[in-house]
């Protein structure tokens, strides 16, 4: 079976295609600028020089055709027809409480998620264009939806509710969803794998941390809690997110500064976190070397990050009861030797020991950076959400035939 996985946003889209024989990416790519006439299609084909092409693409409809040219071109494609291709599995932010893991789509699937639009008026909407687009392509392809907040839905009630009138959760469902669940999902068993062990006989800690940074206590095989609210702004700081802030401060700064709704939104979320207080990048790495430089800010703003994320370790290995694997992920996690350094080294408490020399190694393959005599295991685990939907995508319709 061969699964073309999407994530389509507002105005750009991704894919990869799977072979799932093996599991090999077969091409992979992105569209830019959809809306524009000079939209940018780059289409990397395994085994061939990566193509680009700037044309006129003003909906997600022609951006899929696009796709789907350029995985069925005579030079620089990987299938001879889009008969092919055998499922479509797409990534979709918010499944609020009604979808707890990944589904096929039908009719009443497409309206809960339309239904959700409200949560995640960024994102769903977005999301939803793709599988249309998907339909106006491919009409008799089976297509799946993998939600960022399934994984979560195991959290109890305890993790989940907000400490404000019940009324406003029954009447908008206000609550804690969080999202990066397919990324703790896959790290997670990922880790497991590594070290040999079943996933529900570990207690452990995910960080996924990149520009967007969330953490997940995951405990029993199952997420117990995540640091994302009910949106993603909740929680660690962030590289232009504030994370976690007195929430009088928003009505406070709005009343001082004459601010509207939208400005204050778009304050806490595109120009707070990293940004705000290096006064530089959103960028760890530009952050680390000005600070490496003697930038002052650039060393608040590492320092704050660190921080925060040493705070949510702590209070996840106290909401466990214990820690036995602390696990980073996602392009900070991944790459950023500096941060791992400085989050581990404050936290030996927990039985942490952190080797350096294995710290500093670059890798793409799990890998652990703890010293052998190391109470916790502290691992590396390079992130695959879209093997994740690819595997999703691929069981759904597998099983789905064999019904």
């Amino acid at each position: 079976m061969k699964v073309l996985v999407i994530n389509a946003g507002s105005s750009s889209l991704k894919y990869q295609l799977y072979d799932m024989r093996d599991e090999s990416v077969l091409a992979s790519g992105r569209v830019e600028r959809i809306g524009m006439d000079s939209s940018i299609v780059t289409h990397e084909p395994a085994g061939k020089p990566e193509v680009r092409d700037v044309s006129e693409i003003l909906e997600h409809v022609t951006a899929v055709k696009r796709v789907i040219d350029m995985l069925t071109h005579k030079e620089y494609g990987v299938i001879g027809s889009m008969n092919e291709i055998d499922a479509v599995g797409h990534r979709v932010v918010h499944g609020g409480e009604v979808f707890k893991s990944s589904v096929l789509v039908t009719q009443d699937v497409k309206l809960e998620i339309r239904r959700l639009f409200d949560l995640a008026p960024l994102h769903n909407p977005a999301h939803m264009m793709g599988i249309t687009a998907v339909e106006s392509n491919l009409p008799h392809v089976p297509q799946a939806v993998v939600f960022d907040t399934a994984f979560h839905q195991t959290m109890p009630n305890t993790s989940y509710l907000y400490p404000i009138p019940k009324v406003l959760y029954r009447r908008h469902k206000i609550r804690r969803y969080g999202f990066h669940g397919t990324s703790h999902s896959y790290v997670s068993g990922q880790a497991a794998a590594y070290l040999g062990k079943p996933l529900a006989s570990l207690k452990m800690v995910s960080c996924h941390i990149g520009n967007g940074a969330s953490c997940a206590a995951i405990l029993d095989g199952q997420s117990f809690d995540t640091s994302m609210g009910m949106t993603p702004l909740e929680g660690l700081m962030m590289g232009t997110r504030s994370g976690d802030i007195d929430p009088a401060i928003v009505p406070f700064v709005m009343n001082k500064e004459e601010l509207t709704l939208n400005e204050v939104n778009s304050m806490l979320n595109k120009h707070s976190g990293m940004i705000a207080i290096s006064g530089i990048s959103s960028d760890m790495r530009e952050i680390t070397e000005a600070m490496e430089d003697g930038d002052k800010n650039a060393k608040l703003a590492f320092d704050m990050y660190v921080y925060r994320l040493k705070k949510y370790i702590g209070a996840y290995t106290a909401a466990m009861n214990g820690i036995d694997t602390l696990v980073f992920t996602a392009g900070v996690g991944e790459n950023s030797s500096a941060v791992r350094k400085a989050v581990c080294e404050g936290i030996t408490f927990l039985g942490i020991e952190i080797d350096d020399e294995r710290n500093a190694v670059r890798s793409k393959e799990v890998r652990e950076i703890s010293k052998d005599s190391s109470r916790v295991k502290v691992l590396v685990v390079p992130t695959n959400e879209e093997l994740l939907i690819a595997r999703d995508t691929y069981e759904l319709v597998k099983a789905a035939h064999s019904s």
